[in-house]
């Protein structure tokens, strides 16, 4: 259990770069500033986390890719078994029906890791489901490349995002076996890297890597369908240099969207009108490379790999738009949690 000083933020990081392994931060309720209370560094380049009840789980992101499982003891975080192994280059991690899910970037899969009833994930009797196909990209598209895995608001399906095919794959895990559904087309070079639903249940936001844009489509969790409708820029003007978004979320009230842009280093603030969005800002995200953003409590926060810190915003409830509240120290930081 999470001690006794408030909320705690958990932040993942690459180790091979110079990560600190996993960072435990309390979180200030006023302000949203973080303050790093301890570092876990028992497993290589923890880079995605998940928190569920009194337990912590990690991907290590290594070609010999595996899931752990911690015990949240105060501030201490206490491993509950050894890491189990997942696909190549495990780069999300997420919970559904009584199974670790991971999004396999190298190997272009997805695995189901079933749990125990204490929570550890079993060893030796995960399901995989291989992702087919390719894109127009040489270097990026080659394969399956997928990035990010997670259960639909109704907790019917599972959604897989996959860069190298340019697709979305609905699925749904029966009998610790994950089968594919329905796979949905998306733009030929696209990229689609992260996905949020818009808390009303009925529709998603698909941001894609390659083409600097969100791809708004109709979500039907009866039919287990993703239809996509329009493409919005996540940039005012297009990019020079380098520009990769790499986060998405979208807002309680379902008003706002909020990407990040690796490259170009900035937040974009994105207003929900109908079936579409239209950017109406953007921002500097605080540091260098954003790889990964979260919202809690008020407070959006992003985690920015290059510069090796965590900064938090303030959102504006009439525009959206983030208003630079601190950072704080965490080398090449990758996403940040909260529980």
């Amino acid at each position: 259990m999470a001690g006794g000083g408030g909320r705690r933020a958990y932040i993942g990081s690459f180790t091979t770069a110079g990560g600190r392994g996993i960072l435990t931060a309390a979180v200030d309720p006023d302000g949203g500033a973080l303050t790093v209370l301890g570092a876990h560094d028992g497993l290589p380049d923890p880079s995605w986390l998940a928190v569920s009840g009194d337990m912590l789980y990690a991907v290590s992101e290594r070609p010999d890719g595996a899931v752990a499982a911690y015990r949240r003891d105060g501030d201490r975080l206490e491993p509950a078994g050894p890491p189990v192994p997942v696909g190549d280059g495990p780069t999300h991690l997420s919970l559904h029906a009584g199974h670790l899910l991971t999004a396999d970037y190298g190997s272009g899969s997805v695995t189901a890791v079933p749990l125990r009833a204490e929570g550890a994930p079993a060893e030796n009797a995960s399901d995989v489901l291989r992702h087919r196909g390719s894109g127009p990209d040489p270097e990026r598209q080659e394969g399956p490349h997928a990035h990010q895995v997670q259960p639909d608001p109704s907790g019917r399906w599972v959604v897989s995002v996959d860069l190298g095919t340019d697709s979305v794959r609905v699925c749904a895990v029966q009998d610790g076996s994950v089968r594919l559904h329905r796979e949905t087309p998306l733009s030929a070079g696209s990229g689609p890297r992260h996905l949020a639903f818009h808390p009303d249940g009925d529709r998603a936001y698909v941001l894609n890597e390659l083409t600097p844009t969100v791809t708004v489509c109709r979500w039907n969790a009866g039919a287990g369908i993703l239809e996509p409708v329009t493409e919005t820029p996540v940039l005012p003007q297009a990019p020079t240099g380098d520009a990769y978004p790499s986060g998405i979320v979208a807002s309680p009230d379902g008003r706002f969207v909020w990407t990040a842009t690796r490259g170009h280093d900035l937040l974009s603030v994105l207003a929900v009108e109908g079936d579409g969005l239209r950017l109406t800002a953007t921002v500097p995200c605080g540091g260098v490379w954003p790889r990964a953003i979260a919202l809690s409590e008020g407070f959006l926060y992003v985690a920015n790999e290059r510069s090796g810190d965590v900064t938090w915003f303030a959102l504006d409830q009439e525009t959206g738009l983030p208003r630079r509240g601190g950072s704080v120290e965490a080398p090449a930081a990758s996403c940040v949690v909260f529980g």
